[in-house]
């Protein structure tokens, strides 16, 4: 069969979309204590924990659904696609704890094996597979199948990966710690931050070196060090390049590995889970819990324009339609160049040098991505020439976790050279994940849902080449990534029975992804921690006065995590305790 785009075939919009009519704003001319520009889920963890403190919070979504990027939308009859974000492993704790999302119903449902690499029966791994989970011994013994140096290796790398996120962990919850700025009670927080830091660096000290290496070298390097194998050196490097248009010989792309397992789920180190009913399906319960605080959801609500008053302050937003809502403060889920460069005015010295440097630097920030989404509508599970599918056509392990169709770095390195050169990647970079392997809520008894996370798609194409606005373009892109399965699953491509394709360019105008980079911008070592998004300026504040960031251009960055806009609505009640807003 032919593979084309959704939006040839289908309906853009979901089920839920077209059965509910938008959230309507309640009494526009009252004056908000907040107004939150956004609605994916750290606008909503934001607007929760503001709530709760009895402030009066309003959320204005753009799009009909609530969740942002985080959505679970059903664009083919009986399958739920989560449709951007795919993977939770990221959300805080704290945030599922405080905000008590599983009193809602959030429930993980964690993928063991986690990964599977498969390879070609004809190929020169001769239909060799790699399986990695939770049980060491085994993953040992399939990796010996390639190196039984690198199964030696492997658990005291793990190890090491353990100690760094140990070791970084409080830097995930707090706001990168700076006790000369902001208010005393922020600068004593800073302090205790900093003990803890130093405290777990002293019991881990053995693995500081180690840890400075990876944040600053490229992951190759460090997988070079550690292993030998290029089938599993390639497999934990897919993980390097995620969201990024950099190769795992660019430096920074360590930390963009070590930012990949930082996370947990279902209380387990590094995991990453599904969540039944789909990634929407953590934004609905954080959207429960901010009504049930009396936060005012309001979606079909585009806001145009940030506006302040004579004093440069933030204190309206205009929707699209006209309508003006006053708050005293707002909050900007969207991303630190939509907010500075098109909601914004443009500043020119009109009020202080700080907001036109400020917002420079935002504007000519790195948004590289590379990021492709295709979700499919499968009518039987992927059946894999070398591992193939039971009899039963139940899954098994080679459906549960994410699956890699990469069996050297020099596909990985000849991908990320193409798209530096404006080119999409001959060969793309493909993530597979079936969430209705572990999850029947998701699609009909007997069919599937396949998530594909691809790699390298540049958001600027060399017009030579080709444009994302030509479907013959996009779609050419899309069968090739079908082609590279069919040689792993031959007949996969038969199999499919609906296509939503989101290309950079889609992914920038239905979700306000601005070049489609995923995490609000890249997660570059300049663009980081103290730098994210701009030196002096990590704390969710912005130099114009009133107006805060609570999405993931702040720190710690992209990913399903609640935390910028758990730290932001601490920064906000500060500001408010202390009558500086």
């Amino acid at each position: 069969r032919g593979i084309v785009a959704c939006d040839r075939t289908f309906s853009t919009a979901s089920s839920a979309e077209r059965e509910s009519s938008p959230a309507q704003l309640v009494n526009p001319s009252l004056r908000r204590d907040v107004v939150v520009v956004g609605g994916g889920h750290n606008g909503l963890v934001a607007a929760a924990y503001l709530a709760r403190e009895g402030l009066s919070v309003t959320v204005l979504e753009r799009r009909e659904i609530l969740g942002g990027a985080a959505v679970t939308e059903e664009l083919v009859p009986g399958f739920k696609f989560s449709r951007a974000s795919y993977l939770a492993g990221l959300l805080r704790p704290n945030v599922v704890q405080e905000l008590q999302l599983e009193r809602k119903g959030l429930k993980y449902l964690v993928r063991d094996p986690s990964s599977f690499t498969p390879s070609e029966i004809d190929g020169p791994l001769e239909g060799k597979s790699l399986l990695i989970g939770s049980d060491m011994q085994a993953n040992c013994e399939s990796i010996a199948q390639f190196s039984k140096r690198d199964a030696s290796q492997y658990p005291e790398y793990e190890e090491f990966l353990s100690d760094a996120r140990d070791i970084l962990r409080p830097l995930l919850d707090n706001p990168p710690p700076d006790p000369f700025q902001g208010p005393m009670k922020e600068r004593v927080d800073a302090m205790r931050v900093l003990g803890t830091l130093a405290s777990g660096a002293f019991s881990r000290r053995h693995a500081l070196a180690p840890l400075y290496e990876l944040l600053t070298s490229p992951a190759s390097h460090i997988l070079d060090k550690w292993f030998e194998s290029d089938m599993l050196k390639t497999t934990l490097a897919c993980d390097a390049v995620i969201g990024a248009l950099i190769s795992p010989k660019h430096a920074g792309s360590g930390y963009i590995l070590l930012h990949h397992v930082l996370g947990e789920a279902a209380g387990r180190q590094g995991v990453w889970a599904y969540v039944e009913g789909g990634m929407g399906k953590i934004s609905q319960c954080i959207a429960e819990v901010a009504s049930e605080a009396g936060v005012e959801l309001v979606t079909d609500a585009e806001v145009e324009k940030i506006l302040l008053d004579s004093k440069g302050r933030a204190d309206r937003v205009q929707l699209k339609d006209g309508t003006l809502i006053s708050s005293r403060t707002v909050l900007s889920n969207s991303t630190p160049f939509h907010t500075f460069s098109q909601l914004l005015p443009k500043f020119n010295g009109t009020y202080n040098g700080i907001q036109s440097q400020y917002q420079r630097h935002v504007s000519n920030a790195d948004y590289n991505c590379g990021a492709f989404k295709i979700n499919l509508a499968v009518d039987k599970l992927p059946n894999f020439a070398c591992m193939p599918t039971n009899d039963d056509q139940t899954p098994g392990p080679q459906h549960r976790g994410t699956i890699h169709f990469e069996n050297s770095m020099t596909e990985l390195e000849d991908a990320a050279r193409e798209s530096s050169m404006g080119k999409p990647a001959s060969r793309p970079i493909i993530e597979m994940t079936i969430p209705s392997a572990l999850d029947p809520t998701v699609a009909p008894p007997g069919k599937h849902v396949v998530q594909l996370f691809v790699q390298y798609a540049p958001y600027h194409v060399d017009p030579a080449f080709g444009s994302w606005s030509d479907p013959a373009f996009k779609d050419a892109f899309v069968n090739r990534v079908v082609g590279i399965i069919d040689k792993f699953a031959p007949g996969f491509s038969d199999s499919i029975i609906g296509v939503d394709a989101l290309s950079p360019l889609d992914l920038e105008q239905v979700f306000s992804l601005h070049e489609g980079n995923i995490f609000h911008g890249a997660l570059g070592l300049n663009q980081i921690g103290w730098a994210r998004p701009m030196m002096g300026w990590a704390n969710y504040r912005t130099p114009v006065q009133g107006l805060y960031l609570c999405g993931a251009g702040t720190h710690p960055g992209g990913g399903v995590s609640g935390a910028p806009g758990r730290n932001c609505a601490h920064a906000v009640l500060n500001d408010f305790r202390s009558k500086t807003v």
